[in-house]
């Protein structure tokens, strides 16, 4: 990746500007059966639009803290660089009532109404779907997003050296993020076309990391997988070899 890239957000613009077309995030959940692959593109478009969505309807920038209530999932990814994009930091499974907005999947909503600024929400269907009720106090991504840009310029520039990302305690900055991201892909033997499949969380940096941060700053792919556990070790083994794996961290 180009070596100026000094936020996640620059990561993905050079991964776009390199090539495309090829694939970044291919998403299973093992619980329902769902599989989803986004190339670098479909990904970028989610994320400019996403940002849109942060900037202008949802009146956020640099300096706002916003509380992630989200599962290992390709749309959590997508906020992640959404928030590094605009700016905004983000609090991994953070205290909603101390938040200035509230990103929440389905089964954190309750917890989520302790924010007293925006609160959107996701129902993690398939496909990106909408909820089929509405949870009250909250705008339904999947209904708000659709309509937003296919580009995104941030209003004031992103500086680096703010914080970007909060997990398990620990605060870090747009250029550590990027800069961990190329530790820990070295570490994992992650090269440009590398396919990384990982069963972690994203409740911690080793999660986060593994499924979007390293593959992203290597110039490589994640093979994201939640509920793991359901899968047999043969299944497992069938999916490496079908995906092209070439890297694991489960």
């Amino acid at each position: 990746m180009n070596t100026s890239d000094r936020t996640p957000a620059d990561l993905l613009r050079s991964a776009l500007a390199a090539d495309p077309a090829r694939p970044l995030v291919t998403f299973y959940d093992d619980a329902t059966g769902e599989r989803v692959e986004l190339s670098v593109a479909t990904f970028a478009n989610w994320v400019a639009k996403t940002a849109n969505l942060l900037q202008n309807d949802l009146a956020a920038g640099p300096g706002d803290r916003l509380a992630l209530l989200l599962p290992a999932h390709w749309q959590s990814a997508v906020w992640l660089l959404a928030c590094s994009s605009v700016g905004v930091t983000v609090e991994v499974g953070g205290d909603a009532a101390d938040a200035d907005l509230v990103v929440s999947g389905p089964d954190t909503l309750e917890e989520a109404r302790a924010c007293s600024g925006e609160r959107v929400a996701l129902a993690l269907r398939p496909l990106g779907g909408r909820f089929p009720q509405p949870p009250a106090g909250f705008a339904d991504y999947a209904v708000e997003v659709p309509s937003q840009g296919d580009r995104f310029a941030p209003y004031a520039p992103v500086d680096p050296a703010a914080p970007a990302l909060s997990v398990e305690g620990e605060e870090l900055t747009g250029l550590q993020l990027v800069q961990r991201g190329r530790t820990d892909a070295a570490e994992l033997g992650l090269v440009g076309g590398s396919r990384l499949l990982t069963g972690h969380g994203f409740d911690s940096w080793e999660g986060l990391s593994a499924g979007l941060y390293a593959p992203l700053a290597a110039g490589a792919s994640v093979v994201l997988c939640r509920n793991l556990g359901e899968l047999s070790p043969e299944g497992l083994q069938k999916r490496i070899e079908s995906e092209r794996v070439t890297n694991t961290a489960v």
